[in-house]
C-alpha cells in the first residue's frame, strides 16, 4: 500500500448520510490501514453503562490512582475487548506506535500502568474496534462514506467527546453543517 493511502494516525470522519447509523457522526482513531485491511478505535460515543473503575474491577484490578474516566465505544466489533490509545510517554508489550501523536495497547499491563499512576500522562479507553478487511474501507471511501482528517492529539485528548466529530471537521477548515448528505451524479 503506497504511502499516500496508509490512514494509520488520521481521523475518520463519517460523512452524513452514509448509511449505517452505527457510524452516525463516528469519529475513529485509525491505528493500522494496510492491504489486509484497517482497524481503528471509535472515539465519539461514550459507553452508556461501563467506567474505567467498573472495567478495573471487572479486571481485578485495583483502580488506586485511576481516575474514573468515561469508556468509549471502540466499535461494533468485539466489543468485550478492551484497548487504550494514549500518548507515547509509556510503552509496553504489544503496544503499537501509530503517530507520533498516540499508540494503541490492548493488554492489560497497559491498565494496570494508569491505576498505578505510572501510564501515559494521556489516554482513552474502548471496549471495541471498527474494522475493514482488504480494500472495504476504500470502498466506503469511494461511496461518499468516510472523510480521512488529521490525526490530532488535541481532539483525541482534549476535546470532549460528543464535540469531536465537528471539532475535527472545524479542524480540517470545513464547516460540518454545510455538508451534504449526498454525492452528486453527472
Amino acid at each position: 500500500m503506497t504511502q499516500a493511502r496508509y490512514l494509520g494516525g488520521s481521523l475518520l470522519l463519517a460523512m452524513p448520510g452514509m448509511g449505517d447509523p452505527r457510524f452516525d457522526h463516528a469519529v475513529i482513531a485509525m491505528c493500522v490501514h494496510d492491504a489486509n485491511g484497517a482497524l481503528g478505535i471509535g472515539i465519539g460515543t461514550i459507553h452508556p453503562a461501563v467506567t474505567l473503575h467498573g472495567l478495573l474491577a471487572d479486571t481485578g484490578i485495583d483502580p488506586g490512582a485511576a481516575p474514573d474516566a468515561p469508556i468509549h465505544l471502540g466499535g461494533p466489533v468485539e466489543q468485550q475487548r478492551g484497548f487504550v490509545l494514549h500518548s507515547a510517554d509509556w510503552t509496553g508489550p504489544g503496544t503499537l506506535p501509530v503517530s507520533d501523536q498516540w499508540q494503541l495497547s490492548a493488554s492489560l499491563e497497559v491498565l494496570r500502568a494508569i491505576a498505578a499512576g505510572r501510564g501515559s500522562a494521556r489516554w482513552l479507553v474502548a471496549l471495541g474496534y471498527a474494522g475493514w478487511g482488504a480494500g472495504q474501507l476504500e470502498g466506503e471511501m469511494r461511496q461518499h462514506g468516510w472523510h480521512v482528517a488529521t490525526g490530532r492529539a488535541t481532539i483525541l485528548f482534549d476535546t470532549a467527546p460528543p464535540a469531536r466529530w465537528e471539532a475535527a471537521w472545524r479542524a480540517e477548515g470545513i464547516d460540518p453543517s454545510q455538508l451534504a448528505a449526498a454525492t452528486g451524479r453527472a
